[in-house]
């Protein structure tokens, strides 16, 4: 099972691991991880479970959809690297992505 690293704005790292086709934010949410609340319950259409990618990974991910995009706009401190993890499908290749929760979702 792939393992996913979240990152709070504090440094604090957890690891768990997350099943394959689950999202990184349904991983986040039954593993109660700070920061990603998910409040639409990933129809994506809220952008409480953005995350920011760390770099490495970037290539790795699906392009962001139109929708995605939108969301994003009601997010702060949106950066190039800035993600809705309820987009992110886990699989076998994304085993070690790291993704930090910003500091306006604690």
């Amino acid at each position: 099972m792939p393992k996913i690293k979240y990152i709070d704005e504090t440094g604090r790292e957890r690891v768990v691991e997350v099943p394959v086709g689950w999202t990184v934010m349904e991983g986040a949410v039954k593993n109660l991880i700070p920061g990603i609340d998910a409040d639409c319950g990933g129809a994506c259409a809220c952008a409480t479970c953005h995350v920011y990618i760390e770099p490495p990974w970037l290539d790795k991910l699906p392009p962001k959809q139109e929708m995605e995009e939108t969301m994003l706009d009601f997010s702060q401190d949106v950066r190039p690297n800035s993600r809705l993890s309820c987009q992110i499908k886990v699989t076998p290749e994304l085993d070690g992505l790291v993704v930090r929760t910003p500091k306006s979702q604690h």
